[in-house]
């Protein structure tokens, strides 16, 4: 039996194992003091895989956590778990069972259905490539094809951010700005409600840039992350937002998830169909 003070954590899948792996961490950054050792088994096909995995699980006192889509898997889990009094979480079965009943149709129990090579998924690895070829402005013809064009000066997330929109099938054009260049003539021709203004507090911003100096081994009081040129370049860029008038979210306490989705949520971008996991 393990140390009391560690909980084992299986994430059992018969396909990738994200959606589980995700509703895990989800509930495990809740705990940040916690002592937790996640052991992740995707891809199990057969029974005897997953009775070897339940019976380490069991040895180790583990919380289960499985999506196996698969009915002879689930059977064997569910019977496995009861039996060794193994505490387990399936959470896709009682979703199926719901949209069984109301769909009067069988589910297909296919492993890894949300993976398949279809027209989703190539236009994700689309938006990628569009994403990387347009980062930092390098061509502005991006900008009018992009379905989000997004604003900053350096270290307001453009590029993090570009790149997590892409992983939603947005296409994506970021460009920076800075006081002592010209803003491209064609962000002037995209339609203000595609795009957003980053900022930042001054502090913050300060403090992210002497932080990058140091990560260089350059010394951090450069103009570069000086107040004053700071100031000056949050100045530049609200001026240029007011002339847009474009969305403008302040970045210093928010996460690249969060902005993610004031930007689809605000912006009302039509809907693109995405893979979670």
């Amino acid at each position: 039996m393990s140390s009391k003070s560690t909980i084992n954590f299986y994430i059992i899948s018969d396909s990738v194992g994200g959606t589980a792996s995700q509703l895990g961490q989800a509930a495990m950054t809740q705990f940040p003091d916690a002592d937790i050792k996640v052991s992740a088994y995707p891809f199990i096909r057969g029974s005897d895989t997953l009775l070897s995995i339940l019976e380490k699980a069991e040895i180790d006192n583990a919380i289960v956590l499985h999506t196996l889509v698969d009915e002879k898997l689930n059977k064997t889990a569910k019977t496995f778990c009861e039996k060794h009094e193994l505490v387990f979480f399936d959470p896709l079965s009682p979703i199926i069972s719901e949209l069984e009943k109301r769909s009067e149709m069988v589910p297909i129990q296919k492993p890894g259905a949300l993976h398949l090579l279809d027209e989703t998924y190539f236009n994700r690895i689309k938006a990628i490539e569009f994403a990387v070829k347009f980062d930092d402005g390098r061509d502005p013809k991006g900008f009018l094809e992009a379905d989000i064009v997004l604003l900053g000066i350096s270290r307001t997330s453009k590029t993090p951010l570009s790149m997590f929109l892409a992983n939603q099938n947005y296409k994506v054009a970021n460009l920076p700005l800075i006081p002592e260049a010209h803003i491209p003539e064609q962000i002037w021709q995209v339609d203000p409600k595609k795009i957003v203004g980053l900022t930042s507090d001054r502090e913050a911003l300060n403090s992210i840039r002497r932080e990058r100096m140091l990560t260089y081994g350059m010394n951090p009081d450069t103009e570069y992350s000086k107040l004053d040129r700071i100031d000056r370049e949050l100045d530049f860029a609200k001026e240029l937002y007011e002339k847009l008038g474009c969305l403008v979210i302040n970045v210093s306490k928010k996460s690249i998830e969060e902005t993610a989705a004031i930007i689809i949520n605000t912006l009302q971008i039509e809907h693109k169909k995405y893979e979670q996991n």
